[in-house]
């Protein structure tokens, strides 16, 4: 009864091309559906643990960046629709339950606050706090603080990506993450840079390991098209 009176107050949309959907709990419609391509559950769960050096890891992801997904985002991220924030996260919660992640603390991928007052919101945060209901952890949305306002890093080039955020993010307080498990979300990894430059201050001050959750990853060499972040 409250599905049916939801759908008449607020008919469901696909999320890229905002197509009435038959009925809630679709994200897309299935033209759309059939663009995105997911990653396997192989493809889950390494994590980057504090007992040496920082490294490159994988990532929790629920498919690669394009197609319909990527339409998705960019209207999530730069066309002020917060609102697909719940249905993207759903998506999200689904590859959090494939991977069998668990963590202690859920950290977004803060904004400097310049960019938050710009865009209104962090796309990171409304989707930490799904990671986070998901996995029944606290979301520690200030753990981090982005403090250089950096270049927009989809204006980069791969090899410039690093240089750009590196020291941009340190962490407010130690005690709050310190021998703890943290679920480091954003919307898209490309290069992996933000998300590497966010989790050496974590590691550094004393997190026992840092998994990153993203909606997507890119899997192909993009370095002639545009990058999302």
């Amino acid at each position: 009864m409250m599905g049916w009176l939801a759908d008449i107050l607020s008919p469901p949309r696909c999320a890229a091309c905002a197509f009435a959907l038959p009925r809630h709990g679709r994200v897309f419609c299935a033209g759309c559906a059939a663009t995105v391509e997911r990653i396997g559950a192989d493809a889950f769960g390494a994590r980057l643990v504090a007992s040496g050096p920082p490294r490159e890891e994988e990532c929790v992801a629920f498919a690669s960046y394009g197609g319909a997904l990527g339409t998705a985002i960019r209207r999530f991220k730069y066309d002020g629709a917060a609102y697909l924030a719940r249905p993207l996260g759903a998506l999200l919660r689904a590859a959090c339950r494939a991977a069998k992640l668990g963590a202690d603390v859920v950290v977004p991928v803060p904004l400097h606050p310049h960019r938050l007052v710009a865009r209104g919101y962090n796309q990171s945060v409304l989707l930490a706090r799904e990671v986070a209901a998901e996995l029944d952890a606290r979301l520690a949305a200030r753990a981090l603080a982005r403090v250089i306002d950096t270049a927009a890093q989809a204006e980069l080039a791969r090899a410039a990506r690093h240089t750009n955020v590196r020291g941009a993010f340190r962490v407010r307080s130690a005690r709050s993450i310190e021998g703890l498990s943290i679920a480091l979300v954003d919307d898209v990894m490309t290069t992996g840079a933000t998300l590497s430059a966010c989790a050496r201050p974590l590691l550094e001050a004393g997190a026992r390991s840092v998994t990153r959750v993203v909606l997507a990853r890119t899997l192909t060499d993009l370095s002639a098209e545009p990058l999302p972040r």
